[in-house]
């Protein structure tokens, strides 16, 4: 222990030296990237990029390994996901009290789990659980619990999370900027070994994670999904939970092996976006993360899938609504099909004027649908997703999904919409990455697991601009065929449902108020200073009074050339149920001069979003979108709600599909419990929740008075509030 101790002392003298032998780090940027990313390449093979971002004192950091459920054993699934769970649990030094003492009681609980694996025999298995059981209190005596979690709480940490997916385990944070060199302390340590503490706990909460995941309809049909249209590859032969049998038979020599082989620097990246000096940062990462040892990687091969010839269909079921899925399976990410299916996906479903948009949503045809795009490494997939309307049937719905698929292959969407969707999906990518660090490590994490080159990233949308109506037309005739397949989730048993029985597990007792002595010196380490900087309130926002002494605040936007102007009107729902269904009526309205259709189309060429939302006691109108198209929006937006137009049709489409979605809410749990069960408990007789009009009051809505309603939005008193280029 006094080792320890003079060795964590010697690394702090070290690390606190104002400066050290100058090291220049070479790194790869990109001209005109709004994100400004730097990505570097330690001497160990460690990837690290850092995004530079000082509207608030912190830094968003993301530790990526690309390793996931793909890299499983076969014979041992659902190991990565396990693993992630206990890199929280600590090393040799972290959350222990005696790691002499306890060391040997966790080998003795190694060998006893290989031991459990090799016999079928019950009594045998019972036997030598207890015998886990029973070493598993002893272990825990000698352990400091959740020790991880506290010391990154203290620094003022918050988001601490990791999830694992087929090819890849991310570990997050959300760190204060003064505490970036006491946080790397943490995991350059986190990461050199896995110490499986606490590992038989720590099994039942996976076991309660997989049995909810057994009730989760999506995620049925998403197994099934996989299953069919990746029979050969880990991606559908293997799940990120794992089978409930190999999840009964852990093999914590199995974890071992898998974190050595897959956690390496070289298999490896940092990614850190906030409030960062860069020559800062990449010292401070080279100092606790480059003394890792660069490992030999195992390589990852798999056999081609056969090619799909004919619709694969298959019935999954569940307590919720219904809905079909359609997949197609393309390429990796290493092919240039990526980039086409994503432009596909905007020019299908934009939430505007999408062909899904205008000829599913916006035509009451289907009670939802829309599609996506899925890019792997291996395999990339698009899928397309509709739910019924009330006595609409799923294979109703998957025709008119298809149909739509044809509609694209004439070349039945205007010339002008690629360019709009470029232009929208650009204008969402910087608005997104700069007002969220979260947005911005996610992006950089891709390109690390996929092995994008960072200019591919930041130059994507001028090579999607690139792209003619013909390409589009070709690549979609030649790819979207009857090489589907069809995932019919309805409403049912789920007869393939599989819990796992949680064992019993003696309780234990552990000292919950007790650290390390590694944590003790760790506590020693000084923060960086923080210079606050205060908003001048009188300064930052510029506060005008428009006609009828209406407030107008303003803030500048620095950064892009984007705006927001938003209302917020004193009134919401509490104020006039009804309110709700104006605003829900309000997408399927024109004005005057402009159909609903026409409408769409016009403003999302413009590069404009307009989106009107009602609280319980306040209602918000915002438009958004490129600054150059302000006056033409604001005049758009006056337009709709001083001349909106009545549709009774569409009225009549609108209740149907809310009675619909009400029968449907009655099957999910999620609104059951975090809806209607919440609110229920919370509010009493008096719940928001239930406060909304019934299906005689639906069914006596006039169309007429709805649309008043919208043109009276702004007679109530209201606020204007201003972001963008303009101060005045």
């Amino acid at each position: 222990m006094k080792h320890l101790l003079r060795s964590f002392a010697l690394l702090f003298l070290l690390a606190s030296a104002l400066t050290q032998a100058q090291k220049t780090y070479s790194f790869e940027s990109v001209p005109g990237d709004p994100l400004e990313a730097r990505i570097y390449t330690l001497e160990n093979g460690l990837q690290v990029y850092l995004s530079r971002n000082i509207d608030a004192p912190r830094v968003q950091t993301n530790i990526a390994t690309r390793a996931g459920s793909k890299n499983d054993p076969a014979d041992a699934t659902g190991l990565a996901h396990y693993l992630e769970h206990m890199l929280f649990k600590g090393t040799s030094h972290i959350g222990t009290a005696d790691w002499a003492k306890e060391s040997a009681v966790l080998q003795q609980i190694s060998d006893a789990y290989e031991q459990r694996r090799k016999t079928n025999d019950e009594a045998e298995r019972d036997r030598i659980y207890h015998r886990i059981d029973s070493l598993s209190t002893v272990a825990a005596s000698f352990c400091v619990p959740n020790e991880y979690a506290a010391m990154t709480k203290s620094i003022g940490a918050r988001g601490t999370n990791a999830y694992t997916s087929t090819e890849r385990t991310v570990y997050i944070n959300d760190i204060p900027s003064d505490e970036l060199e006491k946080w790397m302390r943490i995991e350059s340590e986190r990461f050199q070994e896995c110490v499986l503490r606490l590992f038989h706990t720590e099994l039942e909460t996976v076991y309660e994670e997989f049995n909810r995941g057994q009730d989760n309809d999506g995620r049925t049909a998403y197994a099934k999904k996989n299953a069919l249209l990746y029979p050969n590859h880990p991606y559908g032969t293997q799940t990120t939970i794992g089978t409930g049998e190999h999840l009964k038979n852990p093999s914590m020599v199995k974890i071992q092996e898998y974190f050595k082989a897959w956690y390496a620097p070289n298999n490896m990246a940092v990614i850190l976006a906030g409030d960062i000096d860069y020559d800062r940062t990449i010292a401070l990462v080279d100092r606790y993360f480059g003394g890792w040892k660069r490992k030999e990687v195992p390589s990852f091969s798999f056999k081609p899938e056969v090619p799909i010839a004919a619709p694969v269909a298959a019935e999954v079921f569940g307590p919720a609504a219904e809905w079909v899925d359609l997949a197609w399976r393309f390429d990796g990410y290493s092919k240039e099909d990526g980039l086409m299916l994503q432009l596909i996906d905007g020019i299908l479903n934009n939430g505007k004027a999408g062909i899904l948009d205008l000829n599913l949503i916006q035509a009451q045809k289907v009670l939802d649908a829309h599609s996506s795009a899925g890019v792997q490494t291996d395999y990339s997939a698009f899928e397309m997703h509709g739910e019924p309307k009330q006595g609409q049937t799923l294979d109703q719905v998957r025709d008119l999904l298809l149909a739509q698929l044809e509609a694209l292959k004439r070349g039945e969407f205007d010339d002008w919409l690629i360019e709009a969707v470029v232009d929208n999906k650009r204008q969402e990518q910087i608005r997104f990455w700069n007002e969220n660090n979260g947005l911005r490590t996610a992006a950089m994490t891709d390109a690390f697991i996929l092995r994008k080159q960072w200019k591919d990233v930041v130059g994507q949308y001028d090579r999607m601009a690139a792209i003619t109506k013909p390409q589009v037309i070709d690549f979609a005739k030649k790819n979207f065929g009857s090489n589907y397949v069809c995932i019919y989730k309805r409403t049912g048993e789920n007869k393939e449902a599989y819990k796992v029985t949680k064992p019993s597990i003696t309780a234990i007792d552990i000292k919950r108020d007790g650290k390390s002595a590694w944590r003790v010196e760790w506590e020693k380490m000084p923060s960086a200073a923080m210079v606050p900087e205060f908003v001048e309130y009188s300064k930052a926002i510029d506060q005008q009074s428009l006609q009828h002494s209406i407030p107008l605040a303003c803030v500048k936007n620095p950064t892009n050339d984007l705006f927001s102007l938003r209302y917020i009107l004193d009134m919401g729902t509490n104020h006039d149920r009804a309110l709700k269904v104006a605003v829900e009526y309000l997408p399927y309205l024109g004005t005057s001069k402009l159909s609903p259709v026409d409408l769409k189309k016009e403003l999302f060429k413009l590069g404009l979003s307009l989106e009107v939302f009602a609280s319980e006691d306040r209602a918000y109108v915002t438009l958004s979108g490129l600054e150059k198209n302000l006056e033409r929006g604001v005049d758009l937006l006056e337009q709709v709600l001083a001349d909106a137009q009545k549709n009774d049709e569409a009225l009549k489409g609108l209740v149907a599909d809310i009675r619909k979605n009400r029968q449907d809410q009655l099957k999910n749990k999620n609104a059951l419990l975090g809806g209607a069960l919440f609110s229920q408990a919370r509010y009493g007789t008096l719940s928001p929740f239930n406060d909304v009009l019934s299906s005689d009051e639906l069914a006596a809505l006039d169309g007429a008075a709805l649309v008043q309603r919208i043109r009276d939005l702004m007679s109530y008193p209201h606020k204007v509030f201003y972001y963008g280029a303009r101060r005045r």
